[in-house]
């Protein structure tokens, strides 16, 4: 048993609704950052699992429904390692932990049996925050395709982005190339000010503002430079091989088919890809069939092409967007049945 963390469980009998356990922690350094400020750490685990937690000198006592106990001992337990690991604890990561309790709990079978994944930059280890980012790392690690499919804010097109910078810097693979279909959503490219780069950035920013929480801007603009990382709209892709590299394409919705199959037959020797979309959120003309909704008829089963499905509940932004989101999705169900009873 790690030194720093003492498990002292005190178990009400056999038949009891209650269940209590005592944490001991030795480093009295790391233990105001396992609180929180204001304790809003500790607050935030009542608040979401239903326990108590009491604080005594370098002790926690969780009191609660034995199953939320569990979860919740769980939760600290994990927070701990990841503070003796020097990684920084943010309400985000106290959420993410928790997600990840309540899907081991579930028996989720989005989440893979082996130890909880990393995606190990030099900017430090990037770990899920929901079972579904576990599956989807696992994923990237075994497969040479695959396609990361759910709502926005659920971290797809951002762990791609790490594992590609994972490769590279481990020299694994030679570039990352990051692409986008330059759609309109209600704009205009033309009527945008400046030349073609200038019309284009703004759809691709998203990449950039990924690679930049990946490594330093001095680092990103000098792999730019050398071609080593390549971000670029998706109608640029068309004749070309890409070989020994990772390649994302984000927002793959917005493609038709053939420029789906275009992009998916770029792939050469040594390559890695990931594609990222939203199936509900397809920005192209009425009546275009979307090139990943036929993607994900036509390859599902093929052999090296792996497919992890995210939903509302591994939304890791604001709470209030996977309530959004859930929202959404109710209203649609509902219009599809509707539309079927007719």
């Amino acid at each position: 048993m790690n030194n720093a963390l003492a498990l002292r469980p005190r178990q009400a009998a056999p038949n009891s609704e209650t269940r209590s356990v005592t944490l001991q922690f030795e480093d009295n350094a790391l233990l105001p950052l396992l609180h929180g400020e204001h304790d809003r750490h500790l607050a935030r685990i009542e608040g979401r699992l239903g326990v108590k937690v009491a604080s005594r000198g370098n002790r926690l006592t969780i009191s609660g429904s034995p199953a939320q106990t569990l979860m919740a001992e769980q939760v600290l337990r994990g927070l701990w390692r990841g503070l003796e690991r020097g990684a920084a604890i943010g309400v985000s990561d106290v959420e993410g932990a928790i997600r990840m309790a309540e899907g081991e709990a579930e028996q989720d079978p989005r989440l893979p049996l082996q130890d909880i994944p990393q995606i190990r930059t030099r900017r430090g280890a990037i770990a899920p925050r929901t079972p579904a980012q576990s599956a989807y790392m696992d994923a990237l690690a075994r497969h040479e395709m695959v396609f990361g499919l759910g709502p926005a804010g659920t971290g797809k097109t951002y762990l791609a982005v790490a594992q590609g910078v994972a490769l590279l810097q481990s020299g694994r693979v030679d570039r990352i190339v990051l692409s986008r279909p330059a759609v309109e959503a209600g704009e205009r490219l033309g009527f945008l000010p400046g030349d073609m780069k200038e019309k284009v950035d703004p759809y691709l920013r998203p990449l950039y503002d990924a690679l930049h929480d990946m490594l330093p801007a001095e680092q990103v603009a000098r792999r730019l430079a050398a071609g080593e990382i390549e971000i670029a709209p998706l109608a640029f892709m068309r004749g070309r091989t890409l070989a020994h590299c990772f390649a994302i394409l984000d927002e793959a919705q917005n493609t038709t088919p053939a420029q789906m199959k275009m992009f998916l037959t770029r792939m050469g020797e040594g390559s890695r890809m990931a594609i990222t979309g939203d199936p509900s959120q397809v920005d192209l003309p009425p009546g275009q069939k979307s090139g990943l909704v036929e993607a994900m008829n036509v390859l599902d089963g093929v052999a090296g092409i792996g497919f992890i499905r995210f939903d509302e509940r591994d939304v890791v932004r604001h709470p209030l967007v996977g309530r959004i989101v859930a929202a959404y999705g109710a209203v649609e169900a509902q219009t599809t049945r509707d539309g079927l009873r007719k």
